[in-house]
C-alpha cells in the first residue's frame, strides 16, 4: 500500500497553526496524521508547501521520492487536513485491504482517495493541482464513510476533544506503558511527584517515557503528557490535554494542545486552545475561553467574520510567539508566529510584531533579531540550528509582510 498526504489550497487557512508546518504535522487528540500513516505503510509520499519542503525532507529522510522506485498498490490519498483519528484511520485501511475503490469529497475539498492501480499516476513528483485533476478524472465513487477535516484553526480544538479518547485508547494497546492507577498509564522511566490527584472518570491518562511531574499537580483525563515534557509543581491539566514532546507547563491548562519545545511554566491559565512549537508564556498569561454572554463564539479569519459552533474557544498561537508577564488574551484571537505580546489582546496579532495595543503600540520585529533568538532557544534545549530553520523564519516574514503594512509602509501605531 502507498499513501500520498497532500496539503490543498485550504491549508494555510488553519493559521496560524500551519504558518510554520504543515497541516500534516499538526497535533490532534496526541497524533499526527503523518506519525498514523506511517504506521500503516512503509511508503508514504507527502506533496506540501514548496518553503516546507526542506523541513520535512530532513525530519523524515525515508518518505518516497522517485527514486525509491515505483509506487506500491493500492494507493490511499489523503487531505493533509484530515483529522487524525485512529479509529476513522483504521477504518480506510480496512477498505483498501477489502479492495474497495472510491472518494470522499464535499465543500471543504477532497477527504481522501482509494484507487487500486499505482499507474494512475505519473513517476514523478506531483504537485497538488495535478493530483487533484487526476483523481477528478477518474471519476471514482463516493465511499460510505465520514471523514472529518479541519476548515479553520478552532476546528484543531473541537476535534481535539472529540477523539481524544479514542487515539489514547490506541496508545495504550499499541504501547509499552504500565498502570500504575485505574485509567493511568505510564512508561518505566517518568517521574512521578508526591500527592498527585488523578480523575479518569472521562478518559484515561498517559505520562510517556521521560516525563517529569512536580508534587502537588492535579491531572482529569483525558489527557496525554509527551516524551520528555516536564510538569511543575501545583499543575492542572484536565479535560482533553495533549503536551507534546519536551514541552515545559504550569498552572492551569484545560482542553487545549501545546506543541513541542514550548513553555507554559507558571501560574496562569491556558484553555481551549493551540500553541505551536517554541512559544513561550510569561507568569501570569491567561486567555479567555468564554464569552460573558455565554453565547456561540465568533472568529475573525482574514477579515471575514465565522461562527464557531461552540462556546468555549480560546486563543491559537503560531510558533516562536511570547508573552509577557500577565499578558491577558481575549477570546478567540489568533497570534501570529514570531511576535511578542505585552498587555490585554483585543485583536488578532500580526506575524512579527511587538504588539502592545493596550500601552498605544504595536511595531514590528525585525527578522534578522528573530533568527538571533531562535539560534539562543535551541541552544538552550542542545537543538542545532539548521540552515533550513533560518529559511524557514525569512520564508514567513516575507509571506506575512501584508499583515504588517498600512498603506504599504512598516506597522507603526
Amino acid at each position: 500500500m502507498h499513501i500520498l498526504i497532500f496539503e490543498d489550497s485550504f491549508a494555510p487557512q488553519l493559521f496560524p497553526a500551519t504558518i510554520a508546518r504543515p497541516a500534516f504535522y499538526l497535533n490532534v487528540g496526541s497524533y499526527r496524521l503523518i506519525d498514523l500513516a506511517r504506521r500503516f505503510t512503509n511508503t508514504v509520499e507527502v506533496i506540501t508547501r514548496p518553503y516546507l519542503r526542506d523541513i520535512v525532507n530532513l525530519d523524515y529522510p525515508d518518505l518516497w521520492s522517485p527514486e525509491c522506485g515505483l509506487r506500491s498498490e493500492p494507493v490511499l490519498i489523503l487531505n493533509a487536513r484530515v483529522v487524525p483519528n485512529v479509529v476513522t484511520l483504521n477504518r480506510l485501511i480496512d477498505f483498501v485491504h477489502a479492495g474497495r475503490t472510491g472518494v470522499v469529497s464535499g465543500e471543504r475539498g477532497i477527504a481522501c482517495a482509494i484507487f487500486d492501480k499505482q499507474n494512475f499516476l505519473p513517476h514523478d513528483r506531483l504537485g497538488v493541482a495535478q493530483l487533484l485533476g487526476i483523481i477528478a478524472d477518474m471519476n471514482l465513487p463516493q465511499l460510505d464513510i465520514q471523514i472529518p477535516i479541519l476548515e479553520y484553526v478552532h476546528d484543531i480544538v473541537r476535534h481535539q476533544t472529540l477523539i481524544m479518547n479514542d487515539n489514547l485508547e490506541d496508545r495504550i494497546k499499541s504501547g509499552n506503558y504500565k498502570e500504575i492507577a485505574d485509567g493511568v498509564f505510564t512508561a518505566d522511566d517518568m517521574q512521578l511527584g508526591q500527592y498527585c490527584v488523578t480523575d479518569t472518570k472521562a478518559g484515561p491518562i498517559i505520562f510517556d517515557s521521560g516525563v517529569s511531574i512536580g508534587p502537588y499537580s492535579c491531572f482529569r483525563g483525558p489527557v496525554y503528557v509527551g516524551k520528555n515534557a516536564k510538569i511543575n509543581e501545583m499543575t492542572s491539566l484536565k479535560d482533553a490535554v495533549t503536551l507534546c514532546h519536551t514541552s515545559k507547563v504550569g498552572g492551569e491548562v484545560e482542553a487545549a494542545i501545546i506543541e513541542s519545545y514550548s513553555n507554559k511554566q507558571h501560574h496562569g491559565f491556558v484553555g481551549h486552545s493551540y500553541l505551536g512549537s517554541w512559544v513561550n508564556l510569561g507568569a501570569g498569561t491567561c486567555n479567555s475561553d468564554l464569552k460573558n454572554t455565554y453565547g456561540e463564539v465568533t472568529m475573525e479569519y482574514s477579515g471575514r467574520k465565522v461562527k464557531t459552533g461552540m462556546q468555549f474557544v480560546g486563543c491559537f498561537v503560531g510558533d516562536y510567539a511570547k508573552t509577557a508577564i500577565n499578558t491577558s488574551i481575549f477570546t478567540g484571537k489568533t497570534i501570529g508566529s514570531c511576535s511578542m505580546v505585552y498587555g490585554f489582546v483585543t485583536t488578532n496579532v500580526p506575524s512579527f510584531v511587538n504588539y502592545a495595543r493596550s500601552f498605544g503600540q504595536v511595531t514590528e520585529t525585525g527578522i534578522d533579531t528573530l533568527v538571533q533568538t531562535q539560534a539562543r532557544m535551541f541552544a538552550r534545549r542542545g537543538v542545532t540550528q539548521r540552515p533550513c530553520d533560518i529559511q524557514l523564519l525569512r520564508d514567513i516574514y516575507e509571506m506575512t509582510k501584508h499583515e504588517r503594512q498600512l498603506a504599504n509602509e512598516p506597522l507603526s501605531l
